[in-house]
């Protein structure tokens, strides 16, 4: 594992992961570069034409996310004189954010989604289960817990 270059304790405001995460991935290059990625799109014009980013903004995400472990830059196998980018476990793992996202945005935002996930001979539906328990998980049964010192769910203490 990487060392993160942003701590949870000190983005501003309430310290929480989430900003975190939206320093390192937030922006709308970040996550469509990844998602190219995981595409099996792994050369530098290739994500810029999918993405229709600017390509000085998507070489410096690009470089940014290397940095922060979410991409890694290896030889491509059909061309090993030239790298591409390749997930590493850490952005493997954002999928599963890509996948909400996409399924979030099918539910809401269009009436034919352009794209959809398979597994095996069907379309894939995420099911929301708790690794602890095993058991299926109802949005209304989660509850947020404050762990950070000097907070509450309201707002700082002092």
């Amino acid at each position: 594992m990487t060392t993160p270059r942003v701590d949870p304790y000190e983005v501003p405001g309430r310290p929480c992961s989430i900003a975190a995460s939206l320093q390192v991935v937030g922006d709308r290059w970040s996550l469509l570069a990844v998602r190219e990625v995981s595409l099996g799109n792994h050369r530098f014009r290739q994500i810029a034409k999918n993405t229709a980013a600017p390509t000085d903004r998507l070489s410096a995400r690009l470089k940014a996310l290397v940095a922060d472990g979410i991409l890694e830059r290896r030889p491509l196998p059909d061309d090993p004189r030239h790298d591409g980018y390749y997930l590493t476990e850490a952005g493997r793992d954002l999928l599963g954010v890509i996948r909400e996202l996409l399924r979030w945005g099918d539910r809401w935002l269009t009436d034919q989604p352009p794209l959809r996930l398979r597994h095996h001979e069907h379309t894939y539906t995420p099911r929301r289960v708790c690794d602890h328990c095993g058991e299926s998980v109802d949005p209304d049964d989660i509850h947020p817990e404050v762990t950070a010192a000097g907070w509450t769910l309201h707002g700082p203490t002092a």
